[in-house]
Parts: structure tokens; sequence; C-alpha cells
């Protein structure tokens, strides 16, 4: 269909805190010309290693960045350029370990904190609408973008390929992650090639 990029999430991966599908990674990698970001359960050095050595475009870190700041900043430095960032927010606040962990942080004060890092790509989630097929949640999406030092996806509740379309029209947002919408048949292959995805 032409596509450009796919979002992988491994949740084997997210289970165990392993590169359990590494070799479909690798596989989907080498036979396709499509730009692979993948996330799930990496919390090390050597899983994030172990992705870019296989050709994988971006690593996603989700809840071992928001817990340690520290290791964030240093993947940034150690990958340049490689390291994106899963920012899953409910009601204004973080949460972590698949969802299961609501923390106090804001979604807000947490990327000002590490906005200056080298976060090469910041992914946001409002877990109140994934899977929901009731559209993103546009706004909280904003005023991330509004202060985000690097281009945001929109992640959680695509309904239909209009709310692709609004993203695309939106400032410092870089794409929009289609899933659920796909599966079901609600969006068509061919409507988003025509999108440019």
């Amino acid at each position: 269909h032409g596509f450009k990029n796919l979002h992988i999430v491994d949740l084997d991966g997210a289970l165990t805190g392993e590169t359990v599908n590494i070799d479909i990674v690798k596989e989907i990698v080498k036979k396709s010309n499509l730009k692979v970001e993948i996330g799930g359960g990496i919390r090390n050095f050597d899983s994030i290693q172990k992705y870019i050595d296989v050709g994988v475009d971006k690593v996603i870190l989700g809840s071992v960045a928001i817990k340690d700041k520290k290791f964030l900043k240093k993947t940034c430095e150690k990958f340049l350029g490689k390291i994106a960032l899963g920012l899953d927010s409910k009601d204004g606040k973080l949460s972590v370990s698949g969802w299961k962990e609501n923390s106090n942080i804001s979604t807000l004060e947490f990327l000002k904190e590490i906005n200056n890092y080298g976060v090469s790509r910041l992914i946001f989630t409002d877990i109140n609408k994934d899977g929901t097929k009731e559209s993103p949640n546009f706004d909280e999406t904003l005023k991330v973008a509004k202060i985000s030092n690097c281009a945001v996806i929109i992640s959680g509740g695509v309904s239909s390929i209009n709310d692709v379309k609004k993203a695309r029209s939106m400032e410092n947002i870089e794409g929009i992650i289609v899933g659920k919408a796909i599966y079901d048949g609600d969006i068509k292959l061919e409507e988003l090639v025509k999108e440019d995805a």
C-alpha cells in the first residue's frame, strides 16, 4: 500500500522486560522499506542496542524513562536521534507499568523537566481514549505539542479518517497511530495511504 512508518508494541516484551520478538521485528525491518518504531518493555541499554542493530528507526521508552529520568537522559545521549518517549496520560497524570500504576506526576510538568534531554519523538496517549474509537484527545495533545521540543505523535482513540486529517493540520504533530480502527474496518488502508501515512 505504500506506507512509510510502522509502530510496533511487543506485548510479550512489556510483560517480561526482554526483547522477546526481536527476530520478528528484524524480519519486518529486513523485508520492508518501513521506518519501524518499537516499544514494549525496553528497560536497558542492551535492549536498545539490539533493536538498533536490527535496523529499527526509533526505540520507545515508557515506564523506565518516567521512573528514572537519568536513564532517559543517558539513552538520549548514547543513542542520538533514536529514542522516542511514550507518555501515557490519564486525567493529566502519567501512568506506568502497562497502565497499572497511576503516578502523581503531571504529564506537562514531567515534559518540562525532560524537554532538553534530546528525545527525538514523543508519543502521547490519552488512556481514557485508547481503544474507544471516540477520537483522540486533541486538546490535551495540543498542550503537550506546544511545550515539546520534539514532534509529537498522537495515540489513542482514532475513530475515522477525519481524525487523521485533523492531526495532519495540527502544529508540531508528526503523525497519528491508527490501530483498532484499521482492525475493525472503520478506516481502510487505501484511505490512509492517501493521507501519506
